[in-house]
């Protein structure tokens, strides 16, 4: 039986799952990792420990499979010294709005028509090129490591493939989320970089997301696919054709619709990326638009006491909180696709004191998927996307919000049975590449949506907006404490 081996690096862990050619998922290793807050607004990762845990689970694998994929975070980043492969910065989480400030001055300046000319991207702290120069501009070893020429800047990936092959590159789909890469020629533009203070030299060579990528030292296996994770789940969920669409619900939740052979317009909204490209192929396009507190909003509530168990959220004994008025603002780590306003913080609106715990959680439910809904509509600007929406992650194991969700979108979502769906598209492109033809999963719960009053998600928007408002009119104006 022919095995895949897929590394899924994500924000909270590292697993290993084995695909065999009848697409059966298993799981081989899951670790855990250290989420570091040193200042309010800052999120990073200790980039050895992430290698270990990368390490470890591709040894305590084995050895029996025809190639390995890893997927990676997308946009979290760091440096890292060229000649030792020695990591000379924290990982900088996508999360990240320490260079919120920055991105405000460069769009003030009037430098966002350069990045979505060029890159397809907005001004925003959370894709990788201003923290790619923050690092450089604050981290001194990385400018002794520029002068004598043996400073590497690059994504997640890029530090892994350089440790784990020898070879500093990095895949064109993640490269696409660094606002440092020309979308139409996939390759690395030098008045962006410039922008921003990234030396090109110091950047990876971009490859294709799958190919021969090289042989991973200690076990000896082929690396036949480096990608996003959001888009690894993108062909997880079987999304092939224009418009086949997915809502992954993990951290954050991550919307991406195929778009086809040509980038989509940079809108207001939602951003062309590159789904995917494999060797002497042309670059598959997608739009991506995100929620970044999906749950992570929920994990904050549970700790802030609101509940204890997950199942406890399950369904609710009251009608919606929207419709009695109560409205949660998801915005934790700002407001992102389709308003890119990093200044709007989370809040709870009409509360009396009759709300109780199970309000506000229900409440926070209703925030997500009012904002989901918001970026597919944004979305839907731009490119058509399919009646039906496939989703996973965590989240989906709500009934509650799924049927919410439904209603929202106006549209069927079929809820995935597989849980490992962006280790499952990791191991899909691997495989390609290793002539090994596998059968992906299939199948789920199908959720028809009912009809929602207007006047709901009215409220919800009025809420957002007046969240917006209360940032812009803080005397701070809404600047995140302890952005340098």
């Amino acid at each position: 039986m022919t095995r895949i081996l897929a590394i899924d690096q994500g924000t909270t862990s590292t697993r290993a799952v084995a695909l065999d050619d009848s697409g059966q998922a298993r799981v081989l290793a899951s670790v855990e990792h250290r989420q570091i807050y040193p200042r309010p607004g800052w999120v990073e990762h200790d980039p050895e420990e992430l290698l270990r845990n990368v390490s470890d689970c591709i040894e305590s694998a084995g050895r029996d499979f025809a190639a390995v994929g890893i997927d990676n975070q997308g946009e979290s980043c760091l440096a890292w010294n060229r000649r030792t492969g020695e990591a000379i910065s924290p990982v900088i989480v996508w999360q990240d709005e320490r260079t919120a400030a920055d991105n405000e001055r460069l769009r003030s300046d009037g430098a966002e028509a350069l990045t979505m000319a060029r890159a397809g991207l907005h001004l925003d702290a959370y894709f990788s090129a201003s923290k790619l120069g923050w690092i450089l501009k604050n981290v001194p070893e990385a400018q002794r490591l520029a002068g004598a020429g043996n400073l590497c800047l690059g994504t997640t990936d890029a530090f892994f493939r350089h440790r784990l092959t020898g070879r500093f590159e990095t895949d064109v789909a993640t490269a696409s989320r660094t606002s440092l890469m020309k979308l139409a020629t996939c390759t690395w533009d030098a008045d962006l970089c410039a922008l921003f203070g990234v030396p090109v030299d110091c950047l990876p060579d971009i490859t294709e997301t799958h190919g021969e990528l090289g042989e991973i030292t200690g076990c000896g296996h082929p690396l036949t696919a480096s990608i996003v994770d959001q888009q690894a789940a993108l062909r997880g969920h079987g999304c092939q054709h224009p418009g086949d669409a997915k809502i992954t619900f993990g951290t954050g939740a991550f919307v991406l619709a195929l778009a086809g052979p040509e980038a989509p317009d940079s809108g207001q909204g939602p951003v062309p990326t590159v789904a995917w490209a494999r060797a002497g192929a042309a670059p598959v396009y997608a739009l991506e638009g995100g929620v970044h507190a999906a749950a992570a909003a929920l994990n904050w509530a549970r700790k802030l006491g609101l509940f204890d168990d997950w199942t406890e959220i399950a369904g609710f004994d009251r009608p919606t909180a929207v419709s009695r008025g109560i409205v949660f603002v998801p915005a934790l780590a700002g407001l992102a696709c389709p308003h890119w306003d990093r200044r709007t913080k989370g809040s709870w609106m009409g509360l009396g004191l009759d709300a109780d715990p199970m309000d506000l959680v229900q409440a926070v439910l209703e925030g997500i998927a009012f904002r989901t809904a918001e970026v597919v509509t944004s979305m839907e600007s731009l490119a058509p996307v399919s009646q039906q929406i496939s989703i996973d992650g965590g989240m989906t194991r709500n009934p509650w919000f799924c049927q919410f969700l439904a209603d929202c979108l106006g549209r069927e979502l079929r809820v995935s049975h597989e849980r490992e769906l962006t280790a499952i598209g990791t191991a899909l492109l691997a495989a390609e590449t290793a002539g090994c033809t596998i059968e992906p999963p299939s199948g789920g719960d199908v959720i028809e949506p009912r009809a929602q009053p207007a006047h709901w998600a009215e409220t919800f928007r009025q809420a957002r907006a007046l969240a917006q408002t209360y940032a812009r009119q803080r005397p701070d104006g809404g600047k995140t404490l302890g952005t340098a």
